[in-house]
Formats: structure tokens, sequence, C-alpha cells
């Protein structure tokens, strides 16, 4: 399957924007977006990049692989595993990260849990995930789809879709939504700098936020 490509420019803008006027931007026009109890498992790190996904069922009889789909991954891609939420066995470790790292991969979103997180942090790649455990995935789970939709914390993601994560969380915004949601966050953000420019003058913090009408920065529009 080809994945669509956003402008490299689109994707550059994001990397300076906070998942939080993302999240808001999403708000307005009536879209989830946040990959709820998604957590870093590398702090201090921003990923973002489009989505290559992968979907895992638990093996049969006949015991299929975890995979090796890392050799398709382009650079820059965002690495979108779906293990069904499954904290008892991992599909990603520091093998894993170590060369998604030398393949300049974005990161990785586990809709389940990683391991080897010491070596993982070491490496300094990025991975968001519902958090940790020991148990290897193989023998237990299988590769049953490679770019088709999947489901994380409940929302689909396509293969092409924009994944952004920060230390707050990660999240979703559907390909064809990447160009409106960036042009909103860059308002939003613009607006809450000029609270912080107005606070340091002196003023007080409903009057700031009432000149850049705050309270509804997020609201949906009709």
């Amino acid at each position: 399957m080809s994945i669509p490509k956003l402008a490299p420019d689109v994707i550059e803008a994001y990397k300076s924007l906070d998942s939080t006027s993302i999240s808001d931007a999403m708000d307005r026009i009536g879209i989830p977006a946040g990959l709820y109890d998604l957590k870093p498992i590398t702090p201090g790190k921003v990923m973002c990049g489009q989505a290559f996904t992968v979907r895992y069922v638990p093996c049969g009889e006949v015991k299929g692989t975890v995979g090796d789909f890392l050799d398709d991954v382009e650079p820059g891609q965002v690495c979108v595993l779906d293990n069904g939420g499954r904290d008892y066995c991992t599909v990603w470790g520091d093998i894993m990260a170590l060369y998604a790292s030398m393949r300049k991969v974005a990161g990785t979103v586990i809709y389940g849990v990683c391991r080897d997180v010491k070596d993982v942090r070491k490496i300094g790649y990025p991975i968001f995930s519902l958090g940790h455990y020991m148990v290897t995935g193989k023998d237990r789970v299988e590769v049953a789809e490679i770019n088709g939709p999947v489901t994380v914390s409940g929302l689909k993601v396509c293969p092409g879709d924009l994944i952004f994560g920060d230390d707050t969380g990660a999240l979703c915004v559907p390909y064809d939504r990447a160009e409106e949601v960036l042009k909103i966050a860059r308002e939003i953000e613009e607006k809450e700098e000029r609270i912080r420019q107005a606070l340091q003058k002196g003023v007080s913090l409903r009057e700031a936020r009432a000149k850049t009408g705050y309270h509804h920065l997020q609201t949906r529009e009709k």
C-alpha cells in the first residue's frame, strides 16, 4: 500500500508546536486526537512523522512472527503498533530501537508495552506506550497486517496520518486535516503567547484571557 505524503514543510512546522495546542485545534474542528494513556518512555523527545502501521493478533497453533517490518519503514515515519492494548507481552525492545534510530525513524507508538527501557533511553529513541514489561511477544502475538487501519486507544489510525508526541502525550492528526489543524494550532499558540506577554506586563489573568478569547480557543466550530 502506498502511503500518502505530506509536504516536508508541514511536518517541520508541527515540530515547533506543543501537543496541547494541537489537541485544542482538533477540539475546535470536532475530531478526537489524543492517544489516551500513552506515555513517553524516553522523556524530553519530540516525535513527529507520518504513520507506518502494524497490527498484531495472538498466535494460533502455527506460530507467526513479530515481523521484520522495520526494513520497510522510511526515514521520518513513525511506527504505530497496534498490539490490542496487551500488557502481558511486548512488541518492541532495544534492538528495534537501535535499528530504527540508525534508519532515522521518527519514533514508535505502541498500543501495548515495550521493554529494555534502560537501553532504549540510552539510545535516546522516542517511544510512546502504555507502559513496559519484560515478557517477549514472540510466540504470543504475530503480525496480521502492515499498513492497514489500526486502533490505538480507541482511535482509528491510518497509514500516512500525522503522529505527534512530546512529554505531555501523543496524538494523531488525520492526513487530510493536517494542514487545517496546523493553521489553527499556530493561531492558538500565538494567542497564548500574547497572554504570557500581557501577564509579564502586569495585566490581570482575567483581562489577558478576555482580550484573546482564551476560554473559547478550542470551542468546536459550528
